[in-house]
C-alpha cells in the first residue's frame, strides 16, 4: 500500500517536474553554456569552454564594485523591511476589529501595481517639484532636496515593493502564536518588551526568517527600481545583466554575471538559513 501511494504521488508530481525542467532548468542549463563562450564584436558570440569571463568579472574592480553595492542595498533594505514590518504584521495578527480584512487588502493592494509603475509613481513623489519638497517647503518651511537618483531613492523603492511580502509572511506566523504565552510571561514579571523578545520573536524566527530571505532575493534581483530611481550612475547586478545582453549584445558575459548573481544570493540565503536555524534551535 505504502509502494502504491509512492507511485501515485510520483505521478502526481509529474506534471509540475516537467514544467519546472522545461521552463526553468533547461533555460539556465543554456544559459550556463552561453556563459562559457567566448564574446567577439561583429559575431555575437564564439563557441568556446572557457572561464574568462567569469575571470573577468572577479578581477574588474568595477564588476565587483556592483556586486558589493547590490550586497550592501539588499541587506539593508532586509533589515529594515524587517524593522518595519514586524509591528504592522503583529498589529494585524493581533487586531480583533471587524475592519481587519480592509487592513489586510491594504496590505496587498500595492501588489496589484507593478514594479515600473510603482517605482514611476515615486519619480514623480521625489521630483524636484513633487510632493516630498512640496511638503518640506510648505509645512516644513525647509529647502528642496535632491532625492532623484540617489540611494535613498532606491531604497525607498525596493522598500515600498518588498514590504507586503514581509509583512503577509510575519503576520501568518503571528497568528499562530498563543498570546497567552506572552500573556504569562508578563504575569510572571516580564515587562512588555522582554516578553516580545524573550517569547514571541524565538517563536516568530521561522516567518522572520522567510521574510527576510524573500527580502533579500527580491533585493538581490530588483531591475526596474534601480534603473528608474537610481538613474545611469548607480548600478545593480540585474541592470548589469540586462545591459550587457540588450545594450552590449554581450550574451557570454551577461550569462556569466546572471550565475553569479544566482550563486551569491543561493550561497548567502542559504548560509542565513543555517545560521539562524541553528540559533534557533
Amino acid at each position: 500500500m505504502t509502494i502504491q501511494r509512492r507511485r501515485v504521488a510520483g505521478l502526481l508530481l509529474l506534471p509540475a517536474s516537467l514544467v519546472v525542467v522545461a521552463f526553468l532548468a533547461l533555460p539556465l542549463v543554456l544559459l550556463l553554456r552561453y556563459s562559457l563562450n567566448r564574446f567577439v564584436p561583429g559575431q555575437f558570440m564564439v563557441e568556446a569552454l572557457t572561464l574568462e569571463n567569469y575571470a573577468k568579472f572577479w578581477t574588474d574592480p568595477f564588476y565587483f564594485a556592483v556586486l558589493r553595492t547590490t550586497l550592501m542595498m539588499s541587506g539593508g533594505v532586509t533589515l529594515l523591511c524587517l524593522a518595519l514590518a514586524f509591528p504592522v504584521a503583529l498589529f494585524l495578527a493581533r487586531t480583533t476589529t471587524r475592519h481587519k480584512s480592509l487592513l489586510l487588502m491594504a496590505v496587498v493592494l500595492p501588489l496589484f501595481v507593478g514594479n515600473a509603475v510603482r517605482a514611476a509613481g515615486w519619480m514623480v513623489a521625489f521630483g524636484h517639484k513633487g510632493i516630498v519638497n512640496w511638503l518640506l517647503e510648505a509645512v516644513l518651511g525647509g529647502a528642496p532636496i535632491d532625492i532623484m537618483y540617489t540611494p535613498t531613492a532606491v531604497v525607498i523603492g525596493i522598500l515600498s515593493v518588498n514590504m507586503p511580502y514581509a509583512v503577509l509572511t510575519l503576520q501568518s506566523v503571528l497568528e499562530g502564536i498563543d498570546r497567552a504565552a506572552e500573556e504569562a510571561a508578563i504575569s510572571l514579571g516580564a515587562t512588555p518588551f522582554a516578553a516580545w523578545r524573550l517569547v514571541t520573536l524565538p517563536l516568530a524566527t521561522p516567518g522572520v526568517l522567510a521574510a527576510g530571505v524573500l527580502c533579500f532575493i527580491l533585493a538581490m534581483n530588483a531591475y526596474a527600481t534601480p534603473i528608474l530611481l537610481g538613474g545611469p550612475r548607480f548600478q545593480m547586478m540585474a541592470p548589469l545583466v540586462a545591459n550587457q545582453i540588450l545594450q552590449q549584445a554581450n550574451w557570454p558575459f551577461g550569462a556569466a554575471v546572471s550565475f553569479v548573481l544566482i550563486a551569491v544570493t543561493l550561497v548567502l540565503t542559504a548560509a542565513a538559513n543555517l545560521s539562524l536555524g541553528r540559533r534557533a534551535a
